[in-house]
């Protein structure tokens, strides 16, 4: 009798991986870097162009899909991942800062994969605060780790339970990791992997291998390395990410000399251009790995890979590094796909693509469905080439942590189409955490970045655009509504 009433159940209520699933699902390999800038890949053509050495992901480009409008919802680490797994907004995650925490029963897109049949298995970088849930296995960078000679935690082990990798170098051993799991897995089912690199977060350490990379190059400098912020907010003026003068001892491994603003800050930014871009050379190397596994194992034209970064960073535009700011070097992030048979190859994509859209994307690629929840779309069709009519014209963007204490960056919020960028700096820290109670006078900026690029000009206040702004705040005042997020 309890054997019927089983079957009956399952010819009733089949599982989600049944009744979505397709006939041929296809594996996902997820890569993402941390804190890295378009600017800093070559395909991307910056005027880093030819000087970034990164061969496997211009190959990448080559093979699959580059998008030129991907940003970020809130552009730091922690909100970054939460928005990733969640494909929602920080405000409905509840993780804001980079001290807050994802709650452990949240259902993400990994609890959701592994229902529609997938193995599941992310190594490197978690930065999450809890420990990971929706996974099949797991093996985690603590906090944001070290470069050099990693220590890594596995699933099942206790908080202080790590292995270090002697000799090792972080994304070399979250390579072998990545590696060793997929042969070893279940080959009847198919797979999603979560490869998170470390690199190329600040304090910037090569791989030994790389150290002298650009020993004897002269990195070109970005036209606004000098910027002097006249004309911006004055909030702007107040941040803390001015490379060299902002700069301690341990990022460059020396001593900061003192020199006058121009001159220092072009004497670190070569210093710190090298540091980063060697970091990016392991990251590079490590992606060319995995696509030569792909293609040794049989797996490229059943896998489909996704590189990207948790959120863009200043290499020096307006003088900066870091992140934090809605300014594109740090709201945009590369993001290349190449998915065979169904991505033309050396396609160039400028739809306005959203971090919160990945765990839509992943369900949607499964077979699967994106929850209710969940804020962001599948651009499945968009790989497709087949963009749909009505496909988001401007994004939302915030940033909660009001003046922290490292960068001194202001909270604000903004909306982002092809062409504007409109910023509001509302002066209030909101009870975030990590940031201080004060308020200051709020401010707009607007640039027309169709015009001014560089985001030199700040036009709120010029006659000309003033129907852009009543258009640009109509708009803001949207996709605030739409996301609930009125606060």
């Amino acid at each position: 009798m309890i054997r019927i009433l089983l079957i009956l159940t399952a010819l009733i209520f089949p599982t989600i991986a049944h009744a979505q699933a397709p006939k041929k699902q296809p594996n996902i390999i997820y890569i993402m870097s941390d804190d890295h800038a378009n600017a800093a890949i070559s395909a991307y053509g910056s005027w880093l162009k030819g000087v970034a050495k990164t061969p496997n992901l211009d190959k990448l480009a080559k093979q699959g899909m580059l998008f030129r409008n991907s940003v970020v919802t809130n552009s730091i680490c922690t909100p970054s991942r939460a928005a990733l797994l969640t494909g929602q907004h920080s405000h409905k995650n509840g993780v804001y800062t980079l001290a807050d925490v994802l709650n452990p029963k949240t259902t993400h897109v990994g609890h959701l994969l592994r229902m529609l049949g997938y193995q599941v298995g992310l190594f490197g970088k978690w930065h999450l605060q809890t420990d990971p849930a929706g996974f099949d296995t797991w093996n985690i960078l603590p906090g944001q780790g070290q470069y050099i000679n990693p220590k890594l935690r596995m699933m099942g082990s206790k908080a202080k339970e790590l292995k270090e990798y002697k000799g090792g170098y972080s994304e070399d051993v979250i390579t072998d990791l990545s590696l060793n799991w997929m042969k070893q897995r279940d080959k009847t089912k198919p797979f999603m992997l979560f490869c998170h690199y470390k690199a190329p977060h600040r304090p910037w350490d090569p791989a030994p291998r790389f150290k002298d990379l650009y020993k004897d190059v002269k990195i070109p400098e970005p036209e606004t390395l000098l910027d002097d912020y006249k004309g911006r907010a004055k909030q702007v003026g107040m941040i803390r990410m001015r490379i060299g003068q902002d700069f301690n001892e341990r990022d460059l491994q020396m001593e900061i000399p003192k020199m006058e603003r121009d001159e220092l800050r072009k004497w670190a930014y070569q210093h710190y251009l090298k540091r980063y871009l060697s970091c990016v050379a392991a990251v590079d190397e490590n992606v060319g790995r995995i696509m030569a596994f792909l293609e040794a194992n049989g797996l490229a034209e059943d896998t489909i890979i996704i590189y990207t970064s948790d959120q863009g960073f200043f290499l020096g535009e307006h003088g900066f590094y870091d992140k934090r700011l809605m300014y594109e070097p740090a709201i945009t992030t590369p993001l290349i796909v190449r998915w065979p048979g169904h991505t033309k190859a050396g396609t160039v994509n400028d739809d306005i693509v959203m971090n919160i859209d990945h765990a839509p994307t992943f369900l949607d690629l499964a077979g699967g469905k994106a929850t209710k929840e969940m804020d962001g779309r599948s651009y499945k069709k968009v790989l497709e080439g087949d963009t749909p009519g009505d496909w988001r014209k401007s994004s939302y963007y915030r940033y909660w942590m009001h003046l922290d204490g490292s960068h001194n960056v202001p909270a604000h919020y903004g909306v982002r189409t092809k062409q504007y960028t409109l910023i509001h700096y509302y002066g209030k820290a909101l009870g975030m955490k990590g940031a201080k109670d004060v308020t200051l006078t709020p401010e707009w900026e607007l640039f027309d970045r169709q015009k001014d690029p560089q985001q030199m000009r700040n036009v709120i206040a010029d006659p000309g655009y003033i129907e852009t702004v009543r258009e640009l705040r109509a708009e803001l005042d949207r996709l605030r509504r739409e996301a609930g997020d009125e606060k």
